[in-house]
């Protein structure tokens, strides 16, 4: 949902994080990725396994040579060369699609590895594996209050991927447990934030406007995790309740609020069907009432239209006014 480029991935999520009131302030990054340089790994394997074909080659030609300096020589050559083979073949590294290897040469970062196959690095270096796959974290259920302090349960689910494998490595001590408490943060400081329904009509409620509350947390788990290299694709609220110690006394408030907005609604309607029905008599001039009546048939009319039962009927056999 919220995406940065790696080159301006940093001035972005500062800016995000001043915008977001809660969200902590992002240091500087130390490091950025950067592409590792390496060769194919087919070339180095063909070579590799030169190398200890000629070491094997050397050392049989060396047990064959009947001088004692040659012979030696070439024994103790030939092993030296498939040594040196197979400690340059440690540098090969097989990449499977959706994973990068993050290369350190004594400690100093020298890039990162993403194209998938088989590729070589200088073996001196330590090559560490991570995912830069899609994953979901669904938090568990949380018990916070709202902004009106009516204990509420909630739960999240978060779907990210490792963006800048370099400071997912680098910058935090473990991404997958950052990304997993900050996501936790940015729930509770979310439901915290708005109500689970709002009294005015104008102010947002995280049930009534959960496209809205998605949203701003979208954009705070995005300033939260930013330092770690992390992408938040989506975020959803999964969970969404009253405790229970208050679930029925909610329940029950909201049970009547719908009764008094359906009353509210059936007296509009009542009231414009009374207007229509005394303008087309007057316009029709079907029948002329003084104020007294017309005041008496508005009030009859609401007690039919506003009722809960159907209304006896009486049937008047004298005149109007008897």
């Amino acid at each position: 949902m919220a995406s940065t480029s790696t080159s301006t991935g940093t001035t972005g999520a500062r800016d995000t994080a001043a915008a977001v009131d809660g969200a902590p302030e992002i240091p500087e990054p130390q490091v950025r990725e950067f592409a590792a340089h390496s060769i194919g790994g087919g070339l180095a394997l063909l070579l590799g396994l030169l190398g200890v074909v000629a070491g094997a080659a050397l050392v049989v030609v060396g047990a064959a040579v009947g001088s004692g300096g040659a012979k030696a020589l070439l024994i103790v050559l030939g092993v030296l060369v498939a040594i040196a083979a197979f400690f340059a073949m440690s540098g090969l590294n097989m990449v499977a699609p959706g994973e990068a290897r993050v290369v350190q040469l004594f400690g100093r970062y020298r890039g990162t590895i993403r194209t998938d196959g088989l590729r070589w690095v200088n073996p001196l270096t330590s090559r560490t594996e991570i995912s830069t796959r899609v994953r979901n974290h669904e938090t568990a259920v949380l018990k916070v209050n709202d902004a009106y302090g009516n204990p509420i349960e909630l739960a999240a689910v978060v779907v990210w991927k490792v963006e800048d494998t370099a400071r997912a490595t680098f910058e935090v001590d473990n991404f997958l447990e950052f990304v997993s408490t900050q996501t936790e943060a940015a729930v509770r400081h979310i439901a915290i934030e708005y109500p689970y329904d709002a009294h005015e009509e104008a102010g947002l409620s995280l049930r009534g406007n959960a496209e809205e509350i998605t949203e701003k947390l979208a954009v705070e788990l995005h300033a939260r995790v930013e330092a770690a290299g992390v992408q938040i694709i989506e975020s959803r609220f999964t969970h969404l309740a009253y405790a229970p110690e208050i679930a029925s006394a909610m329940l029950q408030r909201q049970q009547a609020g719908a009764v008094v907005a359906a009353r509210r609604l059936i007296v509009d309607g009542a009231v414009g069907m009374v207007e229509a029905a005394l303008n087309r008599l007057t316009e029709q001039d079907i029948v002329e009432l003084d104020p007294e009546r017309k005041a008496a048939m508005v009030s009859n009319l609401l007690v039919v239209l506003c009722g809960d039962r159907a209304a006896q009927p009486v049937v008047n056999t004298g005149t109007l006014y008897q």
